[in-house]
């Protein structure tokens, strides 16, 4: 490999034998390589192979701002606790969190505590993300100091979510969120019912809505034209189809993106199922 970057003296930036652009660290790399010259294999720590379009150069740039310490913790954590292979070669999560909890350590250095609004969203909303968030934090408080609060879940649990995403931006995430609870609050509203985002039909229903904003932001969603499963969902449940027109609405709105019949009528199924978990009766 031979270096075409050097951000600091644990990063640089480099084409491997592939010819693509990858993005090395390790302890003292960069303070023994040269632009165009050959990477010492012996000094490399890490390879980041940048994916989805990212910027490999914008990487190597944010990566170069994180300790070597923080880092390592962070991505043996990952490892650690079966988020991320051991040997995984994706930087962009392990820079998102690795992010994340150097700031964190500041504020909590400086005794500044920050309180989660989304605490309770995301407990609901994203219950394996939590439980996973859960345990990665206390694989990094093993590693580091000073000891983060319980409520970095929250965050890193958001981080875990936003990692399923093209754009790699929280802000997404920050809607998609928002989303999610308009669109339970408006069936919560229209069948009058009580709390039930426990129930399996929910988790399902909340399961659905996360892929159908994957393949939006991916431009990939589902056939265009209405399928015969379609027009069947629609005839056998007017109501939820009635409802998910009304949530296709929000997703307009909100999104700036006009979702296909086909898209409107799994909805309606998975209002039809979370209704029908509710309070026992069909729509």
């Amino acid at each position: 490999m031979k270096v075409l970057r050097v951000l600091n003296n644990n990063v640089v930036l480099a084409r491997d034998e592939k010819g693509q652009e990858v993005i090395l660290t390790g302890r003292g790399i960069g303070f023994s390589s040269s632009q165009g010259k050959p990477v010492d294999a012996a000094l490399v720590k890490r390879v980041f192979v940048p994916a989805d379009g990212r910027d490999p150069d914008h990487l190597a740039e944010a990566l170069a701002l994180i300790s070597e310490e923080v880092l390592h913790a962070v991505v043996t954590a990952l490892a650690e606790v079966g988020i991320e292979e051991r040997e995984s070669t994706r930087p962009t999560l392990a820079i998102a969190v690795a992010d994340h909890i150097a700031g964190a350590l500041e504020r909590a250095a400086r005794g500044i505590a920050i309180e989660y609004p989304l605490r309770a969203e995301v407990q609901t909303l994203y219950a394996t993300e939590y439980a996973q968030a859960q345990r990665l934090l206390r694989a990094i408080n093993e590693r580091l100091t000073p000891k983060l609060d319980a409520s970095e879940a929250t965050a890193l649990a958001l981080h875990l979510v936003n990692a399923g995403f093209v754009s790699g931006d929280l802000s997404f995430t920050y809607t998609m969120t928002g989303v999610i609870q308009q669109m339970l609050a408006v069936v919560r509203e229209r069948y009058s019912l009580g709390v039930f985002e426990a129930s399996m039909g929910a988790a399902r229903f909340i399961t659905h809505v996360r892929y159908l904003f994957v393949r939006i932001q991916q431009q990939q969603q589902l056939k265009g034209q209405e399928s015969t499963i379609g027009k069947g969902i629609r005839q056998h449940y007017p109501e939820a189809t009635r409802t998910a027109q009304q949530l296709a609405t929000i997703v307009e709105l909100r999104l700036g993106q006009q979702l296909s019949e086909d898209e409107v009528s799994y909805l309606a199924l998975h209002v039809a199922r979370m209704t029908m978990d509710a309070n026992g009766t069909a729509t």
